[in-house]
């Protein structure tokens, strides 16, 4: 676990593999990839991740599943459409703040996992002084064509109520065109466009 610094006392130095992964991360400018996501009892969903940094990203499910999460640079949203409901916090108060916000240091809160292997870079990410922000581990594998030279291949999220639910991504392509309404989405309740 990482230690917080004192205050007034200089963050202790990141490990060199994190400061690659988080470079890599932060490389990123667009970015869409198909997933499957697994959740502790094993129900898997697939989709299309499509992200923009900073802090934009829209995981659209497969057809027929009525979810969709949508994070427009300052709040990651929940939509229900089956049951008509919506949820937001913070980008930041998610597992997901790691990835997605732009104002997080990560490197001061990551610890590297030891993987055995010199392509893999496994990182766990949390901040000791915010627990019920829950955790996040990804993991990225060497890869010459993706920004800084490691690609995002999955991430295990833990929240606040240690619900686990992993996220792989495949045939992640990079710098594309996104429209610019994707980050939108159309309010269940009747209000609208948001």
């Amino acid at each position: 676990m990482p230690v917080a610094a004192a205050p007034g006392a200089a963050a202790p130095a990141a490990n060199p593999q994190v400061e690659q992964a988080v470079a890599a991360l932060r490389a990123i400018t667009t970015l869409q990839a198909d997933f499957v996501q697994t959740d502790r009892n094993g129900q898997r969903l697939t989709g299309v991740l499509s992200l923009q940094r900073p802090g934009k990203i829209r995981f659209q499910y497969q057809p027929g599943v009525p979810l969709l999460i949508v994070s427009d640079g300052a709040a990651l949203t929940l939509i229900d459409y089956e049951v008509r409901q919506v949820q937001r916090w913070p980008i930041r108060n998610s597992p997901l703040g790691a990835l997605l916000d732009p104002n997080k240091d990560v490197a001061r809160y990551a610890t590297l996992n030891q993987t055995g292997h010199p392509d893999v870079i496994s990182m766990d990410v949390h901040d000791p002084r915010h627990p019920e922000y829950g955790s996040i581990t990804m993991i990225m594998l060497r890869k010459a064509g993706a920004p800084g030279g490691w690609e995002l291949n999955s991430w295990i999220a833990l929240d606040s109520q240690n619900r686990r639910t992993t996220v792989r991504l495949s045939n992640q392509r990079y710098g594309v065109a996104l429209p610019s309404n994707i980050f939108r989405w159309n309010d269940p309740r009747g209000t609208g466009r948001k």
